[in-house]
């Protein structure tokens, strides 16, 4: 098949290709049979930004070979899913899960007084020092 002009390229959906980055650039065009196995092929030499993009990205891939009747062997790359895509800690706590929080434990009046004491006389050694 012959390589797309650039105008070509530039004129075709961009739901045809496995990625697009910022700069609104096409990687790995999925729209025939040789194109998506010329996508497997390259798939680890293209760079993204983050790991849920190589991951949508490697979807996309599969689900053409899959539509083109192109067979993905065990031992290819692209037939592995990337590492996690999980955040390994969120603001909901590890993994996303809740934060046990303890309750404070309740002081007492004369607790606060003696603590209250404690710092004047941490202040008043340091001033001496």
């Amino acid at each position: 098949m012959p390589d797309l002009k650039e105008k070509q390229r530039k004129s075709m959906n961009k739901d045809v290709f496995a990625y697009v980055d910022r700069n609104g650039e096409d990687h790995l065009p999925l729209n025939d049979e040789t194109d998506v196995r010329n996508g497997m092929a390259r798939f680890n030499q293209t760079s993204f930004p983050s790991a849920s993009a190589k991951e949508s990205a490697r979807r996309k891939v599969v689900a053409a070979a899959k539509r083109h009747g192109i067979e993905i062997s065990a031992d290819d790359n692209i037939a592995k899913p990337s590492a996690s895509v999980r955040a390994a800690h969120t603001r909901l706590g590890p993994r996303g899960g809740r934060k046990a929080v303890k309750p404070k434990r309740k002081t007492t009046t004369a607790q606060r007084t003696a603590a209250r004491k404690n710092v004047k006389k941490a202040q008043t050694a340091r001033r001496r020092a």
